[in-house]
């Protein structure tokens, strides 16, 4: 059996060929009967605990690097009955910035690696950025599935990629691959991408980068949590999910919560499995909770 055939075979075990319009009345009737019922201060306090606070700008430096950490520190203490975010994600250069002003119990630090975010780099640049990451103390690593690979249909070099840097994490340090889904196009390229990451390693599946024209949408996030949930049922093995990119308000928040209720069910709905990539919504987020607008982060 050839290796192609390998990824063929991974593939034959799910209905990757998905109905787009199926799919958007889905989403459609998750949003208008569901979401309403999950607008609530509980929830939105389970939401913000499950916030990665990002900051992936060309203008990063030590300094704003430490200054953001530091709000994670201080919001601990201004506001010790809230959950604290999940995560600080970070590029690799700021990696021990963080893990040297962090003093939060609990919050994990995510490194963006493997070439972020267009993962066009060799294997060897990849393993060196993403093994100094975590050498640097990230307990995360994002990386980005080589997308041109993928619609060129070589799903060996995808998967032999995701497995190199997840061996380069470690079993210790969980590992997320982002699909740019507003790359791929259709639901069935969604469906497949989702399938082979996880076969290959990753231990979460992640809408975007939040640097492409389209990012996180609604129809992408049923997509890969019907991909998780049937990975589950062949496997036993639970994968999370993190949407990112494009999520600019609470109701977007609470759109991704409910999908992810309806699909995967309450076993996916802690900040473990559930995560957020934004930085924007933290504080719409706790202005909800507070009752008044709050500009913290």
């Amino acid at each position: 059996m050839s290796e192609l055939n390998k990824y063929e075979q991974a593939l034959s075990k799910y209905n990757c060929e998905v109905d787009d319009a199926q799919v958007a009345a889905a989403v459609k009737r998750i949003i208008t009967e569901k979401v309403p019922e999950n607008d609530t201060e509980e929830i939105k306090k389970f939401l913000f605990g499950s916030i990665e606070l990002t900051t992936l700008k060309t203008t990063d430096s030590d300094e704003s690097v430490m200054a953001f950490t530091e709000r994670v520190n201080q919001f601990d203490e201004a506001y010790g009955d809230l959950p604290h975010v999940a995560t600080i994600c970070v590029y690799p250069c700021f990696a021990k910035t963080v893990s040297q002003t962090l003093e939060v119990d609990g919050v994990e630090i995510a490194c963006v690696s493997g070439s972020f975010p267009s993962s066009q780099a060799l294997i060897e640049v990849k393993i060196a950025e993403t093994a100094l990451a975590v050498k640097d103390g990230a307990t995360e690593i994002d990386i980005v599935m080589p997308v041109g690979k993928f619609l060129a249909g070589d799903y060996e070099s995808v998967c032999d990629d995701i497995a190199e840097l997840k061996a380069t994490c470690g079993e210790d340090v969980a590992m997320k691959v982002i699909l740019e889904t507003g790359c791929l196009k259709t639901g069935t390229n969604i469906k497949k991408a989702s399938i082979l990451s996880m076969y290959a390693g990753a231990d979460y599946i992640k809408t975007s980068t939040g640097k492409e024209k389209i990012s996180a949408t609604p129809e992408a996030a049923y997509i890969m949590c019907q991909a998780i949930k049937e990975y589950y049922e062949q496997t036993g093995i639970q994968i999370g999910f993190k949407p990112a990119g494009g999520i600019n308000s609470v109701m977007d928040a609470l759109t991704y919560y409910t999908i992810v209720k309806e699909v995967l069910g309450d076993k996916w709905l802690t900040n473990k499995w559930f995560r957020m990539g934004t930085s924007r919504l933290a504080n719409l987020l706790l202005s909800e909770i507070v009752g008044e607008e709050v500009k913290f982060f």
